[in-house]
């Protein structure tokens, strides 16, 4: 008995050293794949982590997520699953519409103290109205908005837990349907601010970036496959769908959401079959979202602290078991 127990836990000891260097193998290649993608080689980024899919010690949820089969579901099926698509697919952004209700009240009231602390008269006042309706459209023209958007984004950011909270699990929820799609995300942005510094353009917002040169390849050469439009599907829709799941509506992501229409658009769908393959796609990413909560609350608390994507990953693959996969 004496031997059988020091066997056994020999076995284990060993299992346990097997496991972690599996788990030091895999961050090695992470920290590789963060390398590439810091170059801009995202087909080298995505090969390493093609290297690793499914493999013991390597990626086991990269594309491993599990699917609900494609049919025409019923709106009443999605409500038997929880799913009123009202709240979900009509995002009004109520948070950031109040802040910006308060700062043109804030600029109106700063205008008038400036008129009489200034003594400016109406002519003065006059030109300065204009000034400020100039560099408004400016901003228009030049910049898609992207100057009132920056300082809309910031001021949310600075001012509202729950718009700065909404914004870190939308993302959170892109990232974590692209991953167990087999989309690998390449970067992610939480601010515009931060959007501006990696990107030095106004013209792009928050938001989290793939690997995408293989869906880019079928668009380009008109043969877009059903897998790779059911995982653009999914994955435009996961943010919206992340909101809904926490907070019972969405207010981000009409963009995404009018992607989405537009490439269905493009290829020729009928209404009928365009709210077949949505309908499916909210139902489908609803369910992986819902069975793997944990890990992506784990992942938003990585994205909150900035960490690299090769992190993020690890987070993912670590929460997640392979019972649920």
């Amino acid at each position: 008995m004496g031997s059988a127990a020091a066997y056994c836990g020999g076995l284990v000891c060993c299992s346990q050293l097997g496991l972690r260097n599996s788990r030091i193998v895999g961050l090695s290649v992470l920290e590789q794949v963060d390398k590439e993608l810091k170059k801009g080689d995202d087909r080298a980024a995505l090969s390493l982590v093609k290297d690793l899919q499914g493999k013991p010690g390597g990626l086991r949820c990269f594309g491993a997520a599990r699917q609900v089969p494609q049919r025409l579901y019923s709106l009443d099926e999605l409500r038997l699953n929880g799913i009123e698509t009202v709240s979900l697919l009509s995002p009004v952004d109520t948070t950031l519409g109040a802040i910006e209700r308060n700062l043109q009240f804030a600029a109106v009231l700063g205008g008038i103290a400036a008129w009489y602390a200034l003594d400016w008269s109406p002519q003065q006042l006059l030109f300065g109205s204009l000034g400020v309706l100039f560099l408004w459209t400016l901003d228009l023209v030049s910049f898609n908005g992207g100057v009132g958007a920056l300082i809309l984004d910031t001021t949310g950011h600075t001012f509202s837990q729950k718009y700065r909270n909404r914004v870190v699990q939308h993302e959170a929820g892109h990232f974590l349907i692209a991953y167990l799609l087999g989309i690998l995300p390449k970067g992610y942005t939480l601010t515009s601010l931060d959007a501006l510094k990696k990107e030095g353009s106004l013209n792009i917002q928050a938001g989290t970036a793939f690997v995408d040169f293989e869906f880019m390849e079928e668009v380009n050469s008109g043969k877009l496959t059903a897998t790779m439009l059911n995982r653009f599907s999914c994955i435009s829709l996961a943010g919206v769908a992340t909101e809904y799941l926490l907070f019972s509506y969405a207010e981000g992501g009409l963009t995404d959401i009018n992607q989405l229409d537009a490439l269905l658009k493009s290829l020729g769908f009928t209404q009928k079959k365009a709210d077949s393959q949505v309908r499916w796609a909210v139902l489908n990413t609803i369910l992986i979202l819902r069975r793997h909560e944990k890990a992506r609350a784990k992942l938003a608390e990585a994205m909150i602290q900035g960490k690299s994507v090769g992190i993020c990953i690890d987070t993912i693959e670590k929460y997640i078991s392979d019972n649920d996969l």
